[in-house]
């Protein structure tokens, strides 16, 4: 059996390009506490070591998603800086390994999520904008063989992600009904609405800070979340162009070059 210790290094280890067998030496699929405690290692080996946390990110918000890996909840990992690129900015490719992208919606608190009651109009109340975003979703499984328990040991199966440039207020927002448009190279490739994240990217972040609460992290202002997934993931190939358009929040692109 690997400790959880050495489950981190290994998944910190592939974060030079190779990829990793399935963690099962040491987790179980479902070991929901074991894996955020992998997760928990090297959030704090990486932050020790200069990284900044500026979030966290929401994944497995689709039902059908859930069924698939066995779960009846979403799962989340940890935002840093240097995971953010610019508006229309370009990823080399040698920086990830088995990417895929997803728009999704971002919201920006203004103030902190404290209680672990929150609700969907708590969140409301603490969001100070919305933005249009792309996450750039990888994996350090070889080939996305995935149990619940390595995605969330594997920081939510995280990679990248990018923001547009439009800060919009709540206030006359539809997040339940709004559409999704995400191309590549011109072409749709994914198309969703704002219900398919957990029936409402509001019900994601409560969910979101109820958890962190627990886990004697809370949601603070400033914090930036990425949502969850509002359609399907499209893998990513070098020369591709991606642009994703969220009705009424606005737009945000990038580059992947070899």
């Amino acid at each position: 059996m690997l400790s959880y210790e050495e489950m981190a290094v290994q998944l910190r280890t592939a974060y030079g390009g190779a990829t990793i067998e399935p963690l099962r030496q040491g987790l179980a699929s479902d070991d929901i506490d074991g894996a955020y405690a992998v997760q928990e290692i090297n959030t704090r080996y990486w932050v020790e070591n200069g990284r900044t946390a500026i979030g966290r990110k929401i994944g497995l918000t689709s039902t059908a998603v859930q069924k698939q890996l066995g779960v009846e909840q979403p799962d989340f990992g940890v935002l840093f800086e240097d995971m953010r690129i610019e508006d229309g900015g370009t990823i080399l490719a040698g920086r990830l390994a088995q990417p895929k992208a997803e728009a999704e919606i971002a919201l920006v608190l203004g103030r902190d999520l404290l209680s672990e009651r929150c609700t969907a109009d708590e969140v409301a109340n603490a969001v100070e904008y919305a933005i249009c975003a792309i996450e750039i979703v990888d994996s350090r499984i070889s080939d996305w063989r995935i149990s619940f328990a390595d995605t969330v040991a594997d920081n939510g199966s995280s990679g990248m992600f990018v923001l547009g440039s439009d800060h919009v207020p709540l206030n006359d927002l539809d997040l339940y009904s709004c559409g999704m448009v995400m191309e590549r190279n011109g072409e749709i490739v994914s198309l969703g609405a704002g219900a398919a994240c957990l029936g409402h990217p509001l019900n994601a972040t409560a969910w979101l800070a109820r958890t962190s609460v627990q886990f004697g992290q809370p949601l603070r202002s400033g914090d930036i979340i990425l949502t969850g997934a509002l359609g399907p993931m499209v893998a990513l190939q070098p020369g591709d162009h991606f642009k994703a358009i969220v009705g009424g929040i606005g737009r945000c692109s990038f580059r992947y070059e070899a």
